[in-house]
């Protein structure tokens, strides 16, 4: 690996323990970032029901991600699934109660800390099939062709090498197997005071790809029957009173115009694609 991605994986493994040990969400989906706003409160703006939320270990939902993969899954009885940078368990624990006894669950996560945590809610909550393994997403300690369906919210954009996690993805899956994600997504090219910043990284911001060359390291692993289920637009203008965007702003000289003049740049996007028979 290149020395440049060994350090931003360094640096988003360093954020994401400090998210674990606090309790709290730094990756901005809506103003997820600000301190006013509570885990369930941002959950819900993306996606996730009352009574999912209610149905997992305290603790589990930080308020982290841009969607609600586990809704688009279509997740039945006895399904095998991945959930690749699986922090607290949130999506695992909803997709467990999806796949019941006959099914399970392996999330995969890079921070020791985010497992540690997952893995006392999965005792908490007596979750007796869900796994959490410790690895990259680049790299799966995941079997060739044992999953059936692999979902993933608002982790792959913080890869470094994005080819290689859909790579993966193509090579765990089953035959039939179809992988449902949720990211964020690049509309038009951030300007590189936002693209450089570590910061802006960490929040999920610099890390993000072109949404053409997203869709299109899902085609080039293998896949097929891709679509894009759904496209929201990520309002970086909100971003002026949160947390994340304001320790960006300061530490590289971001205007709040600069900001605005970036509107409309940043989508979540919900996407599916196949494995083929």
């Amino acid at each position: 690996m290149k020395r440049e991605q060994k350090n931003i994986k360094s640096i988003v493994k360093k954020s994401y323990a400090k998210i674990a040990m606090q309790g709290t969400s730094c990756c901005p989906s809506s103003s997820c970032c600000s301190s006013s706003s509570s885990a369930r409160d941002i959950s819900k703006t993306i996606g996730y029901s009352d009574d999912e939320m209610s149905a997992v270990p305290d603790g589990a939902n930080l308020g982290l991600g841009c969607g609600n993969p586990v809704a688009i899954a279509a997740l039945k009885e006895g399904d095998i699934v991945l959930d690749l940078g699986s922090g607290a368990g949130f999506d695992a624990f909803l997709a467990a109660q999806r796949v019941g006894k006959t099914g399970r669950v392996i999330g995969v996560d890079m921070t020791p800390e985010m497992l540690g945590k997952a893995r006392r809610n999965a005792k908490k909550g007596g979750y007796e099939n869900v796994e959490f393994r410790c690895g990259e997403i680049e790299k799966l300690p995941v079997e060739d062709n044992s999953v059936d369906v692999i979902i993933s919210n608002c982790v792959i954009n913080l890869s470094p090498d994005k080819e290689a996690v859909f790579k993966e993805a193509f090579r765990v899956l089953k035959a039939g197997g179809r992988v449902m994600v949720s990211d964020l997504v690049l509309t038009k090219k951030l300007p590189a005071f936002i693209k450089n910043s570590v910061e802006a990284y960490v929040g999920c911001l610099a890390g993000a790809a072109m949404k053409e060359d997203y869709l299109g390291f899902i085609g080039k692993a293998g896949f097929e029957n891709i679509r894009v289920v759904s496209q929201t637009n990520y309002s970086l203008e909100a971003m002026a009173n949160d947390a994340t965007a304001q320790v960006v702003m300061r530490n590289v000289k971001i205007s709040k115009q600069d900001i605005k003049d970036l509107e409309n740049a940043v989508v979540s996007i919900k996407v599916s694609a196949t494995k083929p028979i």
